[in-house]
């Protein structure tokens, strides 16, 4: 979740979330997936445009969801829990911060406190000095390591575009490249499919780098055709909306082959696809 200037949300703890039940899942999307093949060394997933979606972060997991993709929480979603969805046929994408830190995460106390900038707008979570590659290259494969020995299928890295907010730290466009390549990188190394979070403004250069899009409120904010490249090279975007109803935005995401969901932003198991 990135789009958090502005308040929304502000006081709503992540870690207090994940305790609550899950909301009821919308409708199912499809016909159910065919088992999936197991994994072939070195070869990474790249799911095309259009691919259906579940984005659970909160709740108890929901796992009859009908639809091939599910975007989950890294820490708290279990190994067990990851073979159960890849037994149903369904790809699993893990969802971590890499760049903000949280202080409800079971790794919080191996990140120095020099790389802790200002907070971000939720609850327990500073922005991180991702100009300090030498010290958080081994913090965050760590994690994906985490990811690749749970069974995970891709990473979804939060937090992508510090340098377009006030982090506490004099980031640069080019510090961001930097670090997002290493983000990939990392994940490839371990074979994982990694995903671009929001970050609108460095899709040109790191649309090659990145195996799919994940984007919130493009349709709210009039961005959607700039996750286009994406579209264009056969990876999906897996776009969400929080304050627009589905008649408002399903119509453009279906042309622009979009895979778009409207969620609530608590990002529970409730769910209305296009």
């Amino acid at each position: 979740m990135n789009r958090r200037s502005g308040g929304r949300l502000v006081g709503a703890c992540l870690a207090a979330l994940l305790l609550l039940t899950a909301c009821t899942a919308g409708p199912d999307d499809g016909q159910s997936p065919e088992p999936l093949p197991s994994r072939v060394p070195g070869e990474i997933w790249r799911p095309p445009p259009g691919t259906a979606w579940q984005w659970q972060l909160t709740g108890r997991l929901d796992t009859s969801v009908d639809v091939p993709v599910y975007d989950v929480d890294g820490f708290t979603t279990t190994g067990q829990q990851v073979a159960g969805l890849r037994a149903k046929g369904r790809r699993t994408i893990c969802y971590l911060s890499t760049g903000a830190w949280e202080d409800f995460r079971p790794d919080a106390g191996d990140f120095p406190k020099e790389l802790l900038g200002k907070g971000n707008g939720w609850d327990g979570e500073r922005w991180l000095d991702v100009r300090r590659l030498d010290v958080l290259e081994p913090l965050i494969a760590k994690r994906f390591d985490m990811c690749r020995d749970k069974g995970f299928d891709a990473v979804e890295p939060d937090n992508m575009d510090g340098y377009r907010n006030a982090t506490g730290f004099p980031l640069t466009a080019e510090d961001q490249l930097e670090y997002n390549r290493l983000i990939a990188r990392l994940a490839h190394e371990r074979g994982l499919a990694v995903g671009l979070k929001n970050d609108l403004d460095q899709i040109p250069q790191l649309v090659g780098a990145f195996d799919f899009a994940v984007n919130e409120q493009c349709a709210e904010y009039r961005e959607c055709e700039r996750l286009t490249p994406f579209i264009a090279a056969g990876k999906a975007v897996f776009h969400v909306e929080y304050e627009l109803p589905t008649d408002r935005f399903c119509d453009r995401a279906r042309e622009l082959k979009l895979s778009s969901l409207e969620k609530k932003y608590e990002l529970g198991a409730w769910r209305k696809s296009c």
